[in-house]
């Protein structure tokens, strides 16, 4: 149960794995610690009988206590280090503990051996070769872990002869290139040549650095002689940053494919020992794994652990013992192995895919290896003195393996001689690459969507509006309860009974023109998944996608799966109380088809900050770094109502500082609006208007291309009584690019007596027009509403400002001067009028 603390983890033999030199009194370690049970050393020949709860005994039911202590010395206290007593399921514990203390379980055969001892040969000679190739580039090598190569083939082969077709893997810099060499098998010349500098990207986009980069590639597995997909999700620097984008991509592949229990499609994630202990997205993506929505139904966790976070202690690192206990919250079996054992690692690395193939649940394998990075004398010169002295896992390895008889000195040097000659003859090859291909290291094709360069199949959008039927129906659906005998909340009925009458009337409010689209896309097939905090009802409880029995406990029904025959499926899901991590799986979830409408609801907008990473790192420039589109919808409620500073800003100013468009250049375009949309990183909407709302959620599926959209929706336009459209807005010839962009108020009898333009944005036109209407001023002052921000409509507010050419002109918004879109507009409506008079 405790042996882990004395377990030799530590191939250098300097730390204890868990950072505490004192011994566990209860721990056997010396004959003087019987008396800690009652018992002395002449017990110690004594025959006890064995409980049924161990498998120390194999086929004997008692042993002498001598033998008993040797024996559960062997299992637990050698170089495997297991933790799982915390796990509170009998089953689970007793499966494994028939994996380590049934006697003789860790034995190879010959052939084991040999292909172990290949795999160690490719891991270390690839370093080996970059090293001598570019010894001064930054490619962070796995020197001290070589044998995560063996680890992670192992893992693949075991689930794959469980019934693994695809695994998606998510992890850090260091090692990167070795895995693509190795265990996805990427061309080793495209590898190389990532070290020319020389070379010219052909893609569009300013790339990223060679260990960033993600891969996709389809094979046979050698060991089983069965396909498999491996997938290498790209990633930033920012550590762990990509846990929750590999979980929501694998959840989403499961979903495409009907596979509800993880049989084929799993996730597997390396991480460094620092940053699983120090970064805070480990814990939230820990806690999606058992929840309905967010489940991939167990992932392997491999944790390349050099005891060393860069150049800072363990003991400065973190405060538990382990770096792994973050684990422990869902009770995950632990397995610590000292890295170099390999047979040890890979005994382990089957133990791990076997859990994972039958519970179903994550699992940590913890591989201590040490780091040989950087100038460690200045800060860990005692560590690094022994590592000094240390034999290198391979040859220690290849001497145990030539002493058994296994293989003999010619053997393994010719293994060595034939990697060496892959690597060299590739090395050639990459020479006569004259050009990068970024798009050859994509992490999700979407097959038929593009042409078959990568190009977009035509550059133009269909029309967003919709025939009166459909609307008529989807509104029908809407307002009532589709399945018999269900009781719905009294305040609901009320609820469902306006939106009937606003059908009657040919109307929609917010919450319907959301439905309208959501509706209308399903019938086409497209996927719609909504995930955030409380969106199924909505923060302010204007949604009702889920309804509730009221005399059945747990009993739900969602209209929106009730609307067509063969529609496509609508997932709602409230997620648990994390922006990170849940925004991060959404992005993962999107990215793996174009189909599909993926949306991630803030409860407020205030609150996207803490998944800033995910907003800066990888859904602003994702299509810049990694040739990468992503089609994910983020609604951010927005407004300054009166809640408090936390309540009401979504913080626009930021999305627009990001916005790739130059402020001071009028597009000469043709094509205009698609071609705009085409060229920028993301779109940004604030629509006024519940149509508009409608034609930018659909116009997002029925863009020949996808791009990120940014909403800043309503709060108290989700009930004004004038935030309502016309069905007459939501026709076929409707669409986004008429009805979204801008919306002039009702019109004056001479344009040339107007005073002043207001351009704006949102909900402070209502607050403009009623103020305008108590003034008197509806001659004088004209009311522009800009709907999408970016791209920014230049050519329509060109003609909109030329109708007025007496007026001033000025932007208003609710917002702060220094917050909200006022200096993100104003230098681009000054480029639009060709700067030939001040914007206010």
């Amino acid at each position: 149960i405790r042996g882990h603390h004395v377990a030799q983890l530590d191939p250098l033999g300097i730390l204890d794995a868990d950072l505490d030199s004192s011994l566990p009194a209860d721990i056997i370690t010396s004959t003087d610690k019987l008396g800690f049970y009652g018992l002395d050393e002449s017990d110690l020949d004594k025959v006890f009988h064995l409980p049924t709860t161990t498998f120390i005994g194999g086929n004997e039911s008692a042993l002498p206590l001598r033998e008993i202590i040797r024996r559960l010395e062997t299992a637990y206290c050698q170089h495997i280090g297991v933790e799982f007593m915390f796990i509170n399921d009998l089953e689970q514990c007793q499966w494994i503990r028939q994996k380590f203390e049934t006697p003789g379980v860790m034995q190879f055969t010959n052939e084991e051996k040999r292909t172990l001892l290949a795999r160690l040969v490719r891991s270390t000679r690839f370093e080996e070769f970059l090293h001598r190739k570019w010894s001064s580039e930054k490619r962070f090598g796995l020197e001290g872990c070589e044998v995560l190569i063996p680890a992670l083939k192992t893992i693949i082969d075991k689930s794959s002869e469980k019934g693994v077709d695809y695994v998606i893997m998510g992890m850090p810099h260091r090692g990167r290139l070795n895995v693509l060499a190795n265990v996805i098998r990427k061309e080793l010349e495209q590898i190389f040549c990532q070290f020319d500098s020389k070379l010219e990207a052909a893609d569009e986009g300013s790339g990223d650095v060679k260990y960033h980069l993600g891969m996709y590639h389809r094979r046979i597995n050698r060991v089983t002689d069965r396909n498999i997909t491996l997938s290498l999700v790209a990633n930033p620097s920012h550590l762990e940053a990509a846990d929750p984008v590999v979980q929501g991509k694998t959840k989403a592949e499961q979903f495409y494919c009907g596979d509800t229990e993880g049989k084929k499609v799993m996730s597997l994630l390396l991480h460094g020992d620092a940053a699983f202990a120090g970064q805070g997205i480990v814990y939230e993506t820990f806690h999606l794994s058992d929840l309905p929505s967010y489940t991939t139904h167990g992932t392997v966790h491999v944790v390349v652990n050099n005891q060393i976070g860069f150049t800072t202690d363990p003991r400065m690192a973190r405060s538990s013992p382990y770096p792994t206990d973050v684990a422990r919250v869902v009770n995950a079996p632990i397995f610590h192995v000292n890295a170099d054992d390999p047979e040890a690692v890979v005994y382990v690395c089957n133990v791990a895919a076997e859990w994972r193939s039958t519970f179903h649940k994550d699992v940590v394998v913890d591989l201590n290896g040490h780091n040989e990075m950087d100038e460690p004398m200045f800060t860990q010169p005692l560590m690094y003195k022994q590592i000094r002295k240390q034999k290198p896992v391979l040859q220690k390895y290849a001497e145990l393996l030539i002493s058994q008889g296994v293989v003999n000195q010619l053997e393994y040097e010719e293994e060595i001689a034939k990697y060496d000659k892959i690597c060299e003859e590739a090395h050639a090859r990459s020479k006569d690459e004259k050009i990068l291909h970024i798009k050859h290291w994509l992490d999700s094709p979407w097959p038929g969507f593009f042409t078959l360069d990568g190009q977009p199949r035509s550059m133009t959008c269909p029309s967003t509006g919709l025939n009166e039927e459909d609307l008529t129906h989807i509104g029908q659906v809407a307002s009532s309860v589709p399945v018999e005998d269900f009781t719905i909340h009294g305040g609901l009925s009320r609820i469902l009974k306006t939106r009937g009458e606003m059908v009657k009337n040919r109307t929609v409010d917010w919450a319907l023109s959301e439905y309208m689209a959501f509706g209308s896309l399903l019938k086409e097939g497209i996927h719609i998944r909504l995930s955030g905090q409380d969106v199924e009802r909505g923060t302010f409880s204007h949604r009702h996608h889920v309804l509730h029995d009221q005399n059945v406990d747990k009993r739900t029904c969602i209209p929106m799966n009730h609307l067509w025959p063969n529609q496509a499926p609508y997932t709602v899901c409230n997620s648990s109380l994390s922006e990170y991590g849940v925004l991060g799986f959404e992005l993962g979830f999107a990215m793996a088809s174009p189909n599909a409408l993926v949306l991630w609801e803030a409860q407020f907008g205030d609150f996207h900050n803490t998944a800033q990473c995910i907003i800066d790192q990888f859904i602003c420039p994702g299509q810049a770094k990694w040739v990468r589109q992503n089609g994910i919808v983020l609604l951010l409620p927005h407004g300054m109502e009166g809640m408090g500073p936390e309540h009401s800003s979504a913080r626009p100013e930021r999305f627009l500082q990001m916005c790739n468009d130059d402020p001071d250049v009028f597009p000469k375009l043709d094509d205009f609006d698609v071609r705009q949309l085409y060229d920028c990183n993301w779109i940004v909407v604030n629509c006024s208007t519940p149509a508009n709302f409608f034609h930018v959620l659909r116009r997002q599926i029925l863009l020949p291309f996808r791009k990120p959209l940014i909403i800043f929706t309503p709060k108290s336009l989700l009930r004004h009584p004038e935030a309502r459209s016309s069905f007459d807005d939501m026709l076929p010839g409707t669409s986004s690019t008429e009805v979204s962009l801008t919306r002039p108020a009702p019109l004056r009898e001479s344009p040339e007596q107007v005073k002043r333009v207001l351009f704006c944005t949102g909900k402070v036109y209502y607050d403009l027009t009623r103020e305008r209407k108590a003034r008197h001023m509806e001659a004088d002052v004209a009311i522009t509403r800009v709907e999408q921000l970016s791209p920014f409509p230049f050519d329509l507010l060109q003609r909109e400002a030329q109708k007025y050419p007496a007026a001033e002109l000025v932007w208003c918004q609710e917002e702060h001067k220094n917050q909200g879109y006022y200096d993100y507009v104003k230098p681009r409506l000054r480029t639009t009028i060709n700067r030939a008079k001040p914007v206010w």
